[in-house]
């Protein structure tokens, strides 16, 4: 009995390795995020770096409870469909996102605000995306990898491509799906664009032609209604030189044709 009883008060903990723990786990709270983890997720702190690993979670949306302090977000092989405005903007330590083989459709212009100066990567890659506002991504200084999308491709795709910086490795599978010009569907962009075609520029002259046609509508109109009207006075002037040479008892003075005519 004796040797129980003391075997049972060697593994009772010390009052001072309690507050050490207790110490541990509020320090973990405060500094490291880790109890604020989203659900579905893993949080991982090393050396100071805190990672949050998201893959694969069956996301539908970009969970709002990631700890400030993140520098790794990793979300991909989700179903999320949309970035929102200002969806990292409490995350002013982020280095890399990934958002990679998702759902996604939509990126408004600010989804990014918040997080642009230390951003170091940003995949988008294998996503819905087919369209993304210039805006959502110009003041980034993050590579970006946008490969295996549906992309529309036409001006605003063009200058984004003009203005961020793409991961040089899936540049070449940035593919239009679509484009304003038909025979450019299916073909990859970087190869459209070195050969020459300028989509700005078929932006501009197709501005141009719909306002020649719109000119040229008004001109037409124009011009009618002032052979329309020439006509209708001539018409009435003549009616009204036959009414006069009707009149029995009355000469019209030559003067007078002469001017009607």
């Amino acid at each position: 009995m004796n040797s129980m009883f003391l075997a049972a008060r060697a593994f009772r903990p010390a009052p001072l390795l309690w507050s050490q723990v207790l110490f541990s786990l509020l320090f973990c709270a405060l500094s490291c995020g880790c109890m604020s983890c989203p659900q579905q997720c893993q949080c991982t702190n090393y050396s100071g770096e805190t990672a949050v690993l998201c893959s694969a979670s069956n996301l539908e949306e970009i969970p709002k409870d990631i700890p400030k302090d993140t520098m790794f977000l990793k979300l991909d092989a989700n179903k999320i469909t949309a970035v929102p405005n200002s969806t990292f903007r409490h995350l002013a330590h982020l280095q890399e996102i990934d958002l990679s083989k998702n759902a996604i459709e939509k990126i408004d212009s600010a989804a990014f605000k918040g997080v642009a100066d230390g951003l170091r990567l940003l995949d988008l890659s294998g996503n819905h995306i087919q369209r993304i506002p210039k805006e959502a991504l110009v003041n980034l200084n993050a590579m970006i990898r946008l490969s295996n999308n549906p992309w529309h491709c036409e001006c605003t795709l063009q200058e984004v491509l003009w203005e961020v910086k793409l991961d040089p490795e899936s540049v070449n599978e940035i593919t239009c799906q679509t484009s304003v010009q038909e025979e450019y569907a299916g073909k990859p962009l970087l190869h459209i664009l070195d050969s020459g075609i300028n989509f700005c520029n078929m932006h501009q002259k197709t501005t141009d032609v719909a306002m020649f046609v719109t000119m040229f509508s008004w001109f037409t109109l124009v011009i009618s209604y002032v052979v329309y009207y020439v006509r209708h006075n001539q018409e009435d002037t003549k009616k009204h030189l036959e009414y006069l040479k009707s009149l029995p008892s009355t000469r019209v003075p030559k003067e007078t044709i002469s001017t009607i005519l």
